[in-house]
């Protein structure tokens, strides 16, 4: 269910509200082109500076769209174990395939305190869960053996995005976890490596605005065409890049604004991008042939 290419789906804002067409149309635009799954409210989603009651409206939007064409992945991860059960609780109730959970952040929980945090959603629900590890973000790492732990004690545990940055890390993983256990990149430069130790896809920012091209690098590898994923990642690497220059989902809300997806709108504490950043992002735009 959770191969191939996976966009983690911007939140469109217009007047500072949710633009739920807008978004139902993102959606659309996703299916069309290829992708294999959406997930909603996630880091480029914004969830962060979303209250509890779009958070859910998001989700539900999301599902509502995609008609049970693709899957639905919703992001429901909070530093508050309470709530990422409300969130869960919601995702499952309103139809989403799956949840997303990220590490707590800010708190910094001890090893046994992430097993128990998501344990406790996990229990909670009937729906799989993807573990998100991001500690660059979260300020905590997920071992891999929390990770295993999880796995083994919880049978709807069946992935991780991995955004470690770390190839180690994510071997030890499969290593620990075994080829039942969905391992997906949450870094866009690095899907193409995590699919050569094991990996099924990518949960993906750069899929927001080239779908085909994520999907089709995706698909080329695991049908044994590592030329043409090869090309196809060199290919993407500069736009790429060119998304992480500030703070996601800072570049890629630009791009889709440029590239008339939605309004590139975002909620302080993110803000506008640079002027000199924005002539880069443009600049990567142009080359890539979408400007």
């Amino acid at each position: 269910m959770f191969r191939g290419s996976i966009v983690a789906i911007v939140t469109p804002f217009k007047k500072g509200e949710i633009d739920e067409r807008a978004l139902a149309r993102l959606v659309q635009f996703q299916i069309k082109n290829g992708t294999s799954g959406i997930v909603p409210c996630g880091t480029t989603g914004e969830s962060p500076t979303l209250t509890m009651q779009e958070h859910k409206r998001v989700v539900a939007v999301t599902v509502e769209a995609a008609k049970k064409k693709i899957p639905i992945i919703a992001g429901t991860g909070s530093n508050s174990t309470q709530e990422a059960v409300e969130l869960s609780i919601h995702a499952q109730r309103v139809g989403a395939d799956a949840v997303l959970l990220v590490s707590p952040y800010y708190n910094k929980p001890s090893q046994e305190g992430l097993y128990l945090h998501f344990k406790t959603v996990a229990k909670s629900i009937d729906i799989p869960v993807i573990l998100y590890n991001i500690a660059s973000r979260t300020g905590i790492n997920i071992e891999p053996q929390t990770i295993a732990r999880l796995a083994n004690d919880c049978k709807n545990i069946v992935g991780v995005k991995e955004a470690s940055g770390s190839l180690d890390q994510m071997s030890r993983i499969k290593k620990l976890c075994g080829s039942g256990f969905d391992l997906i990149s949450g870094d866009d430069a690095l899907t193409l490596p995590l699919l050569a130790i094991g990996g099924v896809g990518v949960i993906s920012v750069v899929a927001n605005i080239v779908p085909r091209d994520v999907s089709a690098m995706i698909e080329a590898f695991l049908r044994g065409n590592i030329r043409k994923a090869q090309v196809l990642h060199y290919k993407l690497l500069p736009l790429v890049k060119a998304m992480f220059i500030e703070t996601n989902p800072i570049p890629i809300k630009t791009a889709m604004g440029l590239l008339g997806l939605c309004e590139p709108d975002l909620r302080l504490p993110l803000c506008r991008m640079s002027n000199s950043n924005l002539k880069r992002l443009k600049l990567a735009l142009r080359e890539y042939g979408l400007l």
